[in-house]
């Protein structure tokens, strides 16, 4: 049976929502989900909370399918992308010198957590982008003090889209850890994390996954799970999770040891339900019909005089666009969107434009009327 997208995304009509690289709405399916899980939690509280469980590895096993992962036992859900990155940043053993690549155009996320290994004596270099061979750039950057490349698979501001492949390559030649910052890839384009021969893969749900916020996937290749140190302990995190009288205790083997506390039930409940709908579409699928909403988008800007801040290249774009006017103030060109319904960010020195695989020909029509 076809998917009715407009039943799907009931959004205000007044609307023009082009903003998924920052919070996306969610598909109705995901609010039915939500409200199930309210209701049903009104009415008998956790009676049900085996089945809770079983939604929860459920969406593990989505996950696993959307990333290319070999188990879902490597899967866990953190709060975050920050935390996620926290989580590797806090446990790997550093020692003064080492070195830590990310590029010039990280979102705070993907800097932060490794700005703050200085009193550990580790240095962060970030490597330009602007080169006509960005890869080539990071790879060059690589001599052997260099422990870690944090990226991201796609920049939030510019929109450049990485050869991850190349990058893992490089690095695995190198002994050199590949972090991957994918909150801007998972759910916009195909990701295979073998294939790029990632060690992690962090990435929240609440933009190109059309989850909620508060839900991330964190994902460690099998042979560093032990290699991380933890620093958050707790009853969930624990081989035995469950069996409360135990007095001795050790990480689950899995990838369950990084998840501390309480899951996230709700949250759980909602991304699985946005996961569906990608994984019944198809990350080809989707990534074809995203890739054509962004070619349009690019066209009609040029057409209409606009200077391009992202890639010309389609091998080099995944959801984002970003411009700017020749003519006209950037802050003043984003409230005269924002004004007449459009949906979008500030970024990257431009206007940011996110549509997404289900973004109609119409929203586009009336963008381009306003601008």
């Amino acid at each position: 049976m076809a998917i009715d997208l407009h039943s799907e995304f009931p959004q205000d009509p007044a609307m023009l929502y082009l903003n998924h690289a920052a919070v996306a709405p969610w598909p109705a399916r995901s609010r039915d989900a939500v409200i199930r899980f309210a209701e049903q939690n009104a009415r008998s509280g956790a009676r049900h909370y085996p089945k809770w469980q079983q939604q929860q590895q459920q969406l593990r096993g989505q996950l696993r399918d959307l990333i290319g992962a070999a188990s879902a036992d490597d899967i866990a859900l953190l709060k975050s992308t920050s935390e996620g990155l926290s989580v590797i940043a806090g446990g790997l053993s550093w020692q003064p010198g080492d070195r830590v690549l990310i590029s010039d155009q990280e979102f705070p996320s993907n800097r932060i957590p490794w700005q703050a290994l200085a009193p550990q004596g580790v240095e962060v270099t970030a490597v330009s982008l602007d080169d006509d061979d960005p890869e080539g750039a990071l790879i060059a950057a690589m001599d052997d003090r260099v422990r870690l490349l944090a990226i991201s698979a796609v920049q939030f501001g510019s929109g450049l889209r990485l050869d991850m492949a190349r990058l893992g390559k490089a690095c695995a030649a190198r002994g050199i850890l590949f972090c991957v910052d994918a909150i801007q890839a998972i759910g916009a384009i195909p990701v295979d994390v073998q294939q790029w021969q990632a060690d992690f893969v962090v990435a929240d749900g609440h933009k190109w996954m059309l989850g909620p916020e508060g839900l991330a996937l964190f994902w460690c290749r099998p042979a560093l799970r032990p290699k991380l140190t933890l620093h958050q302990f707790g009853w969930h995190m624990v081989e035995h999770a469950g069996d409360y009288d135990r007095q001795d205790w050790q990480p689950a083997a899995s990838a369950r040891r990084f998840e501390c506390g309480s899951p996230n039930m709700l949250c759980a409940h909602a991304l699985s339900a946005s996961l569906s709908l990608l994984l019944e579409v198809g990350m080809d699928q989707v990534s074809k019909e995203l890739e054509a909403r962004v070619s349009r988008l690019h066209h009609e800007l040029k057409q209409r005089g606009m200077l391009m801040l992202s890639p010309d290249s389609a091998e080099r774009r995944a959801g984002i666009v970003t411009f700017k006017s020749p003519v006209e103030d950037t802050a003043m060109l984003f409230r005269r969107l924002t004004n007449a319904g459009v949906v979008c960010a500030p970024r990257g020195g431009g206007v940011r434009l996110s549509p997404h695989f289900y973004t109609s020909d119409s929203v586009i029509d009336r963008l381009m009327a306003v601008l």
